[in-house]
């Protein structure tokens, strides 16, 4: 057998990927999954050292779950519709670090409630295509610090509908708060916010994402279905007046359900579907929010009637709150439907 000239050789193995020892059973590379999928792997050794813990994420997000002790994986892994980068790592007892890629296709979740008659009954009324309204309006919010900036035009990528661009500027933490009525209906009393949300690098500078709904019902009064995830605290929020409608005390109470908006994966698609319902007098219940197809519950039930003097309206409000000094986001809604009965 004619052997390889050193030189060949050498540059042969350098090209040898130090994490050949990351071993992925399951998905396979361009394989069609549904959110969330199952991900199994093991390693045997990382650059000759035994392994000590692994651990994997997705795409760009600076976020790993990591197993420690541990030296394979069995883990259900949540992830944006559309091609994923699922990044599989094991690390050695003296700092060796290896990585094995595997690239799929998320081609639905598996949890969507729009779909379930159990959340949303079939004679339920929507209103779809709310982000290509043209009677959005953007402005500062000034429950925030600082100063803020929006614009908005119909732009692409798109999810599958027209998508409404949020781009924000802002200073010392500003908040830029964008709304728009999409109708009335004094009487419905359970709702299911229902939309798609693509962040792009840019998060870097969102410190907390708002969706709400705001409803007026017949007694005049409005009440105020607000969710936000909360960059600050990483769990999913929820309003509640602390005082009366008269003399209202809005405040932010933080639920136990995980988000934070700088650990979405970027320049991807990201399912948001928000359940609740109220009383008679805005007394409300927030039941789960989902993130793609992933449910949190949430079950907490607080007054959140406010008494505004606004005409009767459903309104959606969509915020995006700055990360620091100062800096700038584009984010980008579509799709977006809400669910009323």
């Amino acid at each position: 057998m004619k052997l390889l000239p050193y030189s060949i050789l050498i540059a042969f193995l350098c090209t040898v990927p130090a994490f050949a020892n990351v071993t992925i059973n399951s998905p396979q590379g361009g394989e069609s999954v549904t959110s969330p999928f199952a991900l199994v792997a093991y390693a045997t050794a990382c650059s000759n050292q035994p392994i000590v813990s692994m651990g994997y994420s997705l795409g760009n997000s600076s976020d790993t779950t990591i197993l420690k002790g541990s030296t394979s994986i069995n883990s259900k892994v949540s992830a944006s519709l559309g091609t994923q980068t699922v990044h599989v790592k094991s690390w050695g007892n003296r700092g060796a670090v290896c990585v094995t890629d595997v690239v799929v296709q998320v081609t639905r979740a598996i949890d969507d409630p729009a779909t379930d008659t159990s959340v949303v009954p079939l004679d339920a009324v929507s209103v779809s295509g709310i982000q290509m309204l043209d009677t959005w309006n953007g402005t500062h919010d000034s429950g925030t610090s600082g100063s803020s900036s929006g614009t908005m035009s119909l732009a692409s990528p798109s999810h599958s509908g027209i998508p409404r661009e949020f781009v924000s500027t802002y200073a010392n933490y500003g908040g830029v708060r964008y709304s728009v009525s999409f109708g009335d209906d004094p009487t419905a009393t359970n709702f299911l916010y229902d939309g798609w949300v693509y962040l792009t690098n840019t998060a870097t500078d969102i410190a907390n994402l708002e969706i709400d709904i705001n409803q007026t019902m017949s007694n005049g009064q409005t009440v105020i279905f607000g969710v936000q995830c909360d960059g600050y605290s990483s769990t999913w929020d929820y309003t509640e007046n602390l005082g009366t409608p008269e003399a209202p005390k809005d405040h932010w109470a933080h639920s136990t359900a995980a988000c934070n908006p700088r650990s979405w994966s970027r320049n991807a698609w990201h399912h948001v579907e928000i359940s609740y319902s109220r009383t008679s007098t805005g007394v409300v219940t927030y039941k789960a929010v989902w993130l793609d197809g992933v449910e949190s519950a949430i079950n907490a039930t607080v007054p959140s009637a406010f008494a505004l003097g606004w005409g009767p309206t459903l309104l959606s409000n969509f915020q995006v709150d700055g990360l620091g000094a100062s800096g700038s986001s584009t984010v980008y809604l579509d799709d977006l439907t809400v669910y009323r009965w």
